[in-house]
């Protein structure tokens, strides 16, 4: 029998290159594949389904599971994660010195409801008592016209958020001291410009993270893979296929990275920073699979129903396909 053929769209990563170049072939499928940005591959995948097989941000596609509004079934593949902590900036003068200093604060954000935004939330109220209604919220663009949310916000009454009007930026605002902090997914340009008016609120952001991950076990996942319902439904199959052939991909990526003979990657101590992710996160540090990213499922679970995101705490296993 011939293979069902499937599109797959997602970010050019090195734990997939193996499924781009054919080195892995999932089960009785031939891939038709999209290597796409996540800002354009997401408002396309939500809003017309275009893939049959696609990266999906995790806090949307949770808070769909929750609304019972979703056309997808995930597989637990975290094709992407991310510390946090050193994606929040304040401005000079805002006297913001410490986190909870942002009470009362006025923030700018690309998307409220980014998984990448909601990770900094929640870790901020977690962490240092600050809810996301004791600050006022302003979304648009950083330097360029604001992106529509990726799903329909239907936020608490308490939560004080403004949308930009045309014309008007987050870092312009920052300059102009209309703002105070930016929880930004991206790096602000002003930042990379070297501009003294921004810094981050976290500078010593990687000792920060470590002590953060060994107390809560939390790796903040930020993309999974999502199969269309219909997918789910014809061929239910496909669904461990694909988780498998992810796998394979990930071991190739990983494997060459601790080599003596010739670095993979064009990083002086890359063998130092392996090793030291081996001492924090054990060697399987780049985890697919429900069990070994629960504490952070969990966590973005009860974010998006705190943040009022989601109408329910959905559990992490309501996320994901029966992998048979």
């Amino acid at each position: 029998m011939s293979d069902v053929r499937l599109s797959l769209a997602c970010n050019d990563y090195d734990r997939c290159r193996a499924l781009f170049d054919g080195r892995v072939r999932p089960e009785g499928i031939t891939l038709d594949i999209k290597r796409i940005k996540p800002r354009e591959l997401f408002p396309r995948m939500l809003d017309h389904q275009e893939f049959q097989i696609s990266e999906m941000s995790l806090a949307s596609y949770a808070s769909l599971v929750a609304r019972g509004q979703n056309k997808f079934t995930a597989i637990p593949v975290a094709l992407s994660k991310i510390f946090r902590h050193s994606c929040i900036y304040v401005r000079e003068g805002a006297g913001i010195e410490r986190p909870e200093d942002l009470r009362g604060k006025r923030v700018g954000t690309t998307q409220y409801g980014a998984t990448a935004t909601v990770y900094m939330k929640g870790m901020i109220h977690d962490e240092y008592g600050v809810a996301p209604h004791e600050m006022s919220w302003f979304v648009g663009g950083l330097s360029a016209p604001m992106e529509a949310p990726l799903i329909p916000l239907n936020l608490p009454a308490n939560v004080d958020l403004t949308f930009l009007p045309p014309g008007q930026t987050l870092e312009a605002m920052l300059l102009d001291g209309e703002l105070d902090a930016l929880f930004s997914i991206y790096f602000p340009k002003i930042f990379l410009d070297g501009n003294p008016r921004i810094k981050r609120l976290f500078p010593n952001f990687k000792q920060i993270e470590q002590d953060y991950f060994r107390r809560t076990g939390i790796f903040p996942i930020m993309h999974m893979v999502v199969l269309r319902n219909d997918v789910i439904r014809d061929y239910p199959w496909a669904a461990k296929s694909i988780f498998d052939a992810f796998c394979r991909a990930r071991a190739l990526a990983l494997s060459p990275l601790y080599d003596t003979d010739a670095l993979a990657v064009g990083l002086p101590w890359l063998l130092d920073h392996i090793e030291e992710t081996w001492r924090f996160f054990g060697k399987d540090y780049w985890a697919y699979g429900l069990e070994p990213n629960r504490k952070s499922l969990e966590a973005l679970c009860r974010y998006v129903h705190e943040q009022g995101l989601a109408p329910r705490r959905v559990a992490p296993e309501e996320l994901f396909a029966a992998l048979i």
